[in-house]
């Protein structure tokens, strides 16, 4: 007697075709995005398409920012990759519902309204507000680097610029010079089909190549000119300041900037570098080497680990970014966080004075301790006459500031290794500041999806 099995018939054809609903487990993230894209107010998107000439219907807007912010909640952010997912993937196929839109119309509405995409981090954030994910008892700042989309080897100093241009400029006078001598035997070099007029292609690639370094040294000598007068501006504020002239400068912190260093009043200092696939981005300096990239920056509420605040630059040091970080915590929560917590690199006097004037209650470290080694805490009333450093240094010794600064590792660290670990960001897919900012602000309010989904799924 033979072994009974339950039917199974692969070509066999349903008499009434399932809903998308019963495709995938209930509860799974698919319907959380779209569910979550039909709450999102994507009104400067459709003013977009309003405005645009009439012509073939697009794919609707809210589909492609559900196939973008699934794609990127997945850790899938390649155009290709996606629209291969919605044919053979059933959770691409639920989002995208039958529709197959190709990789250049995904990479196209990504390039053309990355902004607005970016700018739904805030949106996403509400809504973890509203759930009661962010408390703001803690907030963490910390960084990591991420690889831009360009090698290192394709970047190149200033210094080996200026020698690569003398060797290319006399390579190809020395071609151009044979290339005269060989006019007499044209047909013999050339041949008959052609005119005789072409430039040789080692000519060719030698004058791409120098026009491509003279290029780069211009923009690098630019750069160079520019942060010089911008450091001048700069000194004559503080200057101004410090006279009582002028009153301190309001606004936001802006986000800093990579300078090319220059020497004084003269062009680029000799290692100064450029890269030729990404300009922007510059060599970071990691645990592991060096890297060509970005410097990703992100503030972490203790409660759920939702990213309050994130932020993009060239600029390898944090210090820079504790200030721009803290307002926007500010302004996207509406409040002020009771404590906030950075490592050393994130420590100086003005950042601390500018945070207490804030009314943000910060711990950050003065410098680095040897593994292994703690100091004995300290006790007793903190003397009046101790510099922010010591005084910031007294406090961190003490058994209260212990305990607080104790939990930055475990706030601000976790978010990083699942971007970058469980979700596979360790690069950067877009070229440029702009842009990569963009993407930086897609990964982490994915991050932030996946948390308020992860919330509501356990509730």
């Amino acid at each position: 007697m033979s072994k009974t099995f339950r039917p199974y018939a692969p070509e066999q054809s349903e008499l009434l075709p399932p809903s998308p609903r019963e495709w995938l487990p209930a509860g799974h993230v698919a319907y959380f995005i779209l569910d979550t894209v039909a709450e999102l107010d994507l009104r400067p998107l459709l003013e977009r398409y309003e405005r645009e000439l009439r012509g073939y219907p697009p794919h609707h807007p809210r589909m492609m920012v559900g196939l973008l912010l699934y794609g990127y909640c997945v850790g899938v952010a390649s155009s290709r990759k996606i629209e291969k997912k919605t044919y053979e993937d059933i959770a691409f196929r639920v989002i995208a519902a039958g529709q197959h839109p190709d990789h250049s119309t995904v990479s196209e509405f990504r390039r053309q309204h990355l902004d607005v995409l970016a700018g739904l981090f805030v949106q996403v954030l509400a809504l973890c507000q509203k759930a009661g994910l962010v408390q703001l008892g803690h907030v963490a700042l910390d960084g990591t680097k991420l690889k831009a989309n360009a090698s290192k080897h394709k970047a190149m100093s200033y210094e080996r610029m200026q020698q690569r241009e003398k060797e290319l400029a006399e390579k190809v006078a020395a071609l151009l010079k044979a290339a005269e001598a060989a006019d007499a035997a044209e047909d013999k070099l050339y041949g008959k089909k052609k005119r005789g007029d072409e430039l040789p292609e080692e000519l060719q690639r030698a004058e791409t190549r120098l026009a491509r370094i003279r290029a780069a040294k211009a923009e690098l000598e630019a750069e160079a000119k520019a942060a010089r007068a911008a450091q001048q501006a700069e000194k004559q504020q503080a200057e101004k300041q410090q006279d009582g002239g002028d009153e301190p400068p309001s606004g936001p912190t802006p986000l800093p900037r990579h300078q090319v260093q220059s020497e004084a009043d003269g062009p680029p200092k000799p290692k100064a570098q450029r890269n030729f696939t990404d300009p922007e981005s510059r060599i970071q300096k990691t645990q592991q080497g060096f890297i060509q990239g970005f410097n990703a920056q992100a503030a972490v509420d203790a409660a759920h680990q939702i990213i309050v605040a994130q932020a993009l630059t060239n600029q390898p040091p944090d210090v820079e970014h504790f200030l721009p970080l803290l307002e926007q915590v500010v302004e996207n929560c509406g409040e002020v966080p009771q404590v906030t917590t950075a490592d050393a690199g994130y420590f100086s006097e003005e950042n601390l004075t500018r945070a207490a004037s804030m009314g943000i209650n910060a711990y950050v470290a003065v410098g680095r301790q040897k593994h292994g080694v703690q100091p004995p805490a300290v006790r007793g009333r903190m003397p009046r006459e101790l510099s922010v450093k010591d005084w910031m240094a007294r406090r961190l010794r003490t058994k209260a500031g212990r305990q607080v600064y104790a939990r930055r590792k475990a706030v601000a660290e976790p978010p990083f290794g699942q971007i970058k670990q469980a979700r596979g960001f360790r690069q950067l897919l877009l070229r440029g500041l702009k842009k990569a900012r963009g993407e930086w602000a897609l990964i982490c309010l994915t991050h932030n999806l996946l948390k308020l989904h992860r919330a509501q799924a356990t509730a």
